[in-house]
């Protein structure tokens, strides 16, 4: 039996591409779509790519109302930061206990679990604490030698708070090392390349293609990015002690994916060959996560339009250093792939269904 889904927020880029995996998708049947400013135009006018799909025709966005929303067995919130909360609270008044949708959410208003750290990044009430959507994420319980996967947290949920994107490709560039204690966590460094649809669809001055094309533009500096303690967190779950880091994002002339760059000093004594070994150990059975052979670098390209994380690693052994790189669409395993790919667990459904690991090129 198929479940009812609707998407709110549908006509922007993530919500575009939730729509886009889910058209195919062999047990999804899409509902209400809703927008903002585009309620009431076509759906084909904001994602003429597409236009070939006939679930498509004639069919206009409705607008963000939690009447429009309600009576889905799965509803995707892609809406802008500090929105999601007020959504999710009116869908649940709307339903009878224990019998409300299953509620995903690709914004950052439910992922955090310490609420003054949301309070210190946003600016605004934490809405609270959902179950977090990166089934990949090490999980390595204080005093317990096991490590398990948020996968096993997943199934049965019925609220997934949706990682962000450049969090996904730090976490899972860098966790190996420190479930196993290879790096030491009070200094790591992360530099990022991420592409404009990042910025979603706002018409901002420096998003413009006369601004952006040829450039790379920093952003976010010094400690500032909201991802920043989202990161923490999740270097927290897989085992980490303190962490500092030093975070940088920049923008460059593509319209998506992320290159990041992360690198950890060396715990003393470790070697080459044990770090190697640590990653290898910990992807092995990924479906979407793999470790390039040794010498082989990840490029943003090699994800376009795919659910996978191109990883590598190496040792700096002048400098001490661990140097972990990460390839992901930003808007497939970075938002939409990942979301799906959490809801196929929260659903009992096969993790990998209806997702694509196959990327495009050129």
């Amino acid at each position: 039996m198929t479940a009812s889904l609707a998407i709110a927020g549908a006509s922007g880029y993530a919500g575009g591409e939730v729509l886009r995996l889910l058209l195919d998708h062999p047990e999804i049947e899409i509902g209400a779509l809703t927008a903002h400013s585009n309620a009431g135009e076509p759906v084909l006018s904001a994602h003429p790519h597409l236009a070939a799909h006939p679930a498509l025709a004639g069919r206009t966005f409705a607008e963000t109302t939690a009447q429009n929303l309600a009576g889905h067995d799965v509803v995707v919130l892609a809406l802008p930061h500090g929105a999601s909360g007020r959504v999710a609270a009116e869908l649940e008044a709307l339903s009878a206990p224990g019998a409300g949708p299953l509620i995903l959410d690709c914004g950052a208003d439910h992922r955090l679990v310490d609420a003054a750290a949301w309070r210190e990044y946003y600016g605004s009430e934490h809405a609270g604490t959902w179950t977090y959507g990166l089934p990949e994420l090490i999980l390595a319980a204080e005093g317990d030698s096991r490590l398990t996967r948020q996968r096993e947290v997943l199934p049965g949920t019925t609220r997934v708070a949706v990682p962000g994107c450049n969090v996904t490709a730090v976490t899972l560039g860098l966790q190996p090392g420190v479930a196993t204690g290879l790096v030491d966590t009070t200094d790591v460094v992360a530099v990022l390349a991420v592409g404009y649809s990042g910025a979603g669809k706002a018409a901002k001055t420096h998003l413009l293609a006369s601004e952006g094309l040829g450039s790379a533009v920093p952003y976010a500096v010094g400690g500032s990015h909201r991802h920043i303690p989202e990161i923490v967190q999740n270097l927290g779950a897989a085992g980490a002690g303190e962490v500092r880091i030093s975070f940088t994002p920049v923008l460059v002339p593509m319209a998506r994916g992320i290159l990041a760059t992360t690198t950890a000093p060396l715990a003393a004594g470790v070697s080459a060959a044990s770090v190697r070994a640590a990653w290898e150990a910990y992807y092995a059975d990924e479906p979407f996560v793999r470790l390039l052979p040794e010498g082989q670098w990840p490029t943003s390209g090699a994800t376009t339009g795919a659910n996978t994380a191109l990883v590598q690693v190496a040792v700096d052994a002048k400098a001490g250093r661990v140097v972990t790189v990460c390839a992901i669409d930003n808007l497939v395993k970075g938002t939409a792939g990942g979301a799906v790919q959490s809801m196929n667990l929260a659903l009992g459904l096969p993790e990998t269904l209806g997702l694509p690991t196959t990327a495009v090129a050129p």
